[in-house]
């Protein structure tokens, strides 16, 4: 268990199917809710995913650390079993210093929010442990989370390049809104402009 800026998380290798597969019951979750992953800097996600389009670029520049995950598409010689993932990550950089700290040594960690399935998430360590029990073995507790709100999360596998009738190669798709939470949807349009899709609010 570990603190971060949004909730606490429950947390694990994210290279341990075993570890993966124990997070998930746990939380009372099967394989199709695959959790996402937390990294110490935007160099792991270069490694991790298979194509970063610069409209992920942007985003991470601007807001991590942070309240924003982003789904891309996996590297595929990664060898880890994340549930089913259809061939996507949701990586995220926390922004908190215990939760980076952590990160930094030991590697990318897949991380979910504390709680039960349909339950609120915890944003006390005390709250975590009451959901979670002795299926966590260790918790580390950093204080109330910040902003006791999960993260946003947006969809970027559409994103791709093409080569425009000037010979100039242009960022095409659309970005998509998966949840709404911290870091609002003007903020993310502020920074991708069109890509986002124009229904979201």
């Amino acid at each position: 268990m570990l603190p971060t800026d949004t909730v606490y998380g429950i947390g694990c290798d994210a290279f341990s199917a075993k570890g993966v597969a124990a997070l998930l019951a746990a939380k009372g979750r099967g394989r199709q809710s695959p959790p996402p992953v937390l990294i110490p800097n935007i160099a792991t996600m270069r490694a991790l995913a298979e194509f970063v389009p610069d409209a992920a670029l942007a985003l991470a520049n601007t807001f991590w650390p942070g309240a924003l995950t982003m789904i891309l598409r996996s590297q595929p010689s990664l060898t880890w079993d994340l549930g089913e993932t259809k061939g996507t990550v949701a990586l995220r950089m926390p922004d908190h210093k215990i939760a980076l700290a952590l990160l930094e040594e030991v590697g990318p960690l897949a991380v979910s929010s504390a709680n039960l399935t349909g339950e609120p998430a915890a944003v006390t360590c005390a709250q975590a442990e009451g959901y979670l029990g002795k299926s966590v073995k260790v918790y580390l507790d950093g204080g109330p989370s910040p902003k006791g709100e999960a993260s946003t999360i947006v969809d970027l596998t559409d994103l791709r390049y093409e080569t425009d009738a000037k010979g100039n190669q242009v960022e095409v798709g659309k970005i998509r809104i998966v949840r709404k939470g911290a870091l609002s949807t003007a903020k993310i349009r502020s920074v991708v402009g069109d890509l986002l899709e124009s229904d979201a609010r």
